[in-house]
């Protein structure tokens, strides 16, 4: 995935959060619905924002960007920033 993709990744994830939060205060869908939905939407995010992370790290040690990929939800949410 190349930079520009995962930016635009991480765009169509805050959209979806913002429109989850409108569909909420519609009434659209319940609480517990939002609060899965965003919880999926921001593990998402977080492992955009990692792979990002990962490929800004790789161009500054003269590595391949391309070579670094997504880490596992679990793995990613671990992290203490």
């Amino acid at each position: 995935m190349q930079e520009d993709d995962i930016r635009a990744r991480i765009n169509a994830l805050v959209e979806d959060e913002h429109d989850l939060r409108q569909r909420l205060q519609a009434g659209e869908i319940s609480t517990e619905e939002e609060h899965a939905r965003l919880r999926q939407v921001e593990e998402q995010l977080d492992q955009c924002w990692d792979l990002l992370r990962q490929r800004r790290a790789r161009v500054e040690a003269g590595q391949n960007p391309d070579e670094a990929a997504a880490r596992p939800v679990d793995e990613v949410e671990k992290y203490l920033q």
